[in-house]
């Protein structure tokens, strides 16, 4: 009987100790690459096309008459190009501390709100089948998107001027 509580009580202590020793090595990378959730920040329509879109979403009145509608233009997908930054034209709104732009990329989206001096990232979603892994330091952050061996990275600098973002698939 003895010699079994020693097995056990020898068990139980090699368990805690590999669960405790897995839990702190996860914590400490996840620690490392785990950011601030994104605030919400207002969406305002500065494009009149966009507010026919809106107002029309509503139930019309019935002595309302239908106005035509232009079809939304799909954001283009810019084309793939082996280790070429470059610089998409980013959809906008501005916002009290800055503008926030999205960049839409083959592999997801990522959303930055760009001050005169620095840069936050409100979020980053990767597309159907791609993945994302998230880099920040005090002057850039940078959003890569992966599936296989395509990669697109989002990188936006600010440590010598104001923020600027590229774009680049390799």
């Amino acid at each position: 009987m003895r010699r079994g509580l020693v097995h056990v009580l020898a068990w139980l202590l090699a368990t805690g100790a590999a669960a405790t020793l897995s839990w702190w090595g996860v914590h400490t990378v996840m620690a490392g690459t785990a950011y601030d959730p994104p605030r919400a920040l207002p969406v305002t329509a500065a494009d009149p096309a966009a507010r026919d879109v809106r107002s029309a979403s509503r139930a019309p009145s019935p002595s309302a008459t239908p106005s035509p509608q232009r079809p939304a233009s799909p954001t283009p997908t810019p084309a793939r190009t082996p280790a070429r930054p470059r610089t998409p034209s980013p959809t906008a709104s501005a916002t009290g501390s800055g503008r926030v732009r999205a960049y839409d990329t083959d592999g997801g989206r990522a959303v930055f709100d760009l001050g005169p001096a620095d840069a936050t990232l409100v979020s980053a979603t990767p597309g159907t089948g791609w993945s994302m892994q998230v880099w920040k330091t005090e002057s850039w952050i940078r959003v890569e998107f992966a599936r296989g061996a395509d990669r697109v990275s989002v990188f936006c600098t600010w440590h010598d001027g104001p923020p600027r973002v590229e774009v680049g698939t390799y």
